[in-house]
């Protein structure tokens, strides 16, 4: 069972490597599906939301992919691209030009990329450290099952 879960985080390792462009390419398609259809109220908005706060970006590759949507042209860029909350009113950012002083004008996809490459180099500490500890258990198990079999008899 040990060497089954190691399996497969050995295989879970070798496919998050090898696919590593893929998977970066196919967010970067998701966050601009979710920019186009973007309304505030769905999962994806609320996730677009999130990331931008929290990583101080806006947009996909910069605030201005904001520009070729659908919500830009009924209330300009969203509030969560915002430097100051306070200091964002509706009219600045319908204006592309006022909105450049007032919003955070890097893209999140280069942020979320160089983030997770950043954690990467972590989570495969972390992920060899516990492959590790199951190749020693592992090992162990094999010596105890060798000793139980050649001694079974001997303890009576």
């Amino acid at each position: 069972l040990l060497s089954l879960i190691f399996l497969i985080v050995l295989v879970a390792a070798i496919v998050g490597f090898v696919f590593r462009h893929e998977i970066k390419t196919n967010f970067e398609s998701n966050l601009k599906l979710a920019l186009r259809d973007y309304n505030m109220t769905d999962r994806h908005s609320e996730a677009v939301d999130t990331i931008q706060r929290t990583l101080h970006c806006c947009g996909v590759q910069d605030y201005s992919d904001w520009e070729r949507t659908e919500y830009f042209s009924q209330r300009g860029i969203p509030r969560s691209c915002c430097k100051n909350q306070n200091d964002c009113t509706e009219e600045d950012l319908k204006d592309p030009n006022k909105a450049k002083l007032k919003v955070f004008v890097d893209g999140c996809f280069f942020l979320v990329t160089s983030t997770m490459e950043s954690k990467m180099s972590v989570v495969a500490g972390i992920s060899f450290g516990i492959a590790c500890f199951q190749l020693i258990g592992i090992i162990l198990s094999c010596c105890l099952s060798r000793y139980i079999t050649n001694n079974q008899y001997e303890m009576v």
